[in-house]
């Protein structure tokens, strides 16, 4: 659902994907290839909220502010379901982990990772490659070229789920019964996770 206030009218990339149960308000900015997904509400009423491009907001998301402050998503970045994101910065390609709560002011750097659950201070901030976990979260070592490249790997898939969205997804009825032969057609995704698997 999209809704403009006091005369603020959210920007969406036509190649972006927001789910029609996600709630968009107000001024907020949603560049090319990002992902919102179903129950995330971006509410730009009392402040900007601005993803560039290649940004996803994941399931259950918030992003929000106090009066006058933006909540700013440098390219790539991933927030994962269920976090919250209260008038920070995130840098280009960090990862937010789930539920995991970022407050104001705070400046996450480039490349680095909000582990999942963790509570970020408002007015922290962390150099690009920082490790930040823990409740209030603290720096817990760097981010590897490894994890990275994972964190990378993952998000590119968030990258490409827009176009699949717009191509392949309809509302349906449900079946009521299951069908003696039930479609499944998952995509195939080379992902460390799967060659790890393959490789036993």
């Amino acid at each position: 659902m999209i809704f403009s206030f006091r005369g603020m009218v959210p920007v969406i990339d036509p190649s972006a994907y927001v789910h029609p149960q996600a709630t968009v308000v107000g001024h907020v900015t949603i560049g090319p290839d990002c992902y919102v997904g179903p129950h995330a509400v971006l509410r730009g009423d009392w402040g900007k909220i601005v993803l560039e491009k290649g940004c996803n907001v994941q399931e259950g998301c918030v992003l929000h502010m106090f009066p006058e402050s933006t909540v700013w998503l440098e390219e790539g970045a991933h927030v994962g379901h269920g976090a919250m994101v209260h008038g920070a910065r995130l840098g280009r390609n960090c990862m937010v982990g789930m539920n995991a709560v970022v407050l104001d002011d705070a400046v996450i750097g480039a490349e680095s990772i909000v582990g999942a659950l963790s509570l970020v201070r408002a007015q922290s901030e962390f150099a690009p490659r920082s490790l930040i976990l823990g409740q209030p979260a603290t720096v817990k070592g760097e981010v590897s070229d490894r994890m990275i490249e994972h964190k990378t790997e993952g998000t590119a898939l968030y990258q490409a789920l827009p176009q699949d969205c717009h191509d392949l997804m309809e509302e349906v009825k449900p079946l009521t019964s299951l069908p003696e032969e039930r479609i499944e057609d998952f995509p195939t995704l080379d992902t460390w996770q799967c060659r790890r698997q393959e490789q036993g």
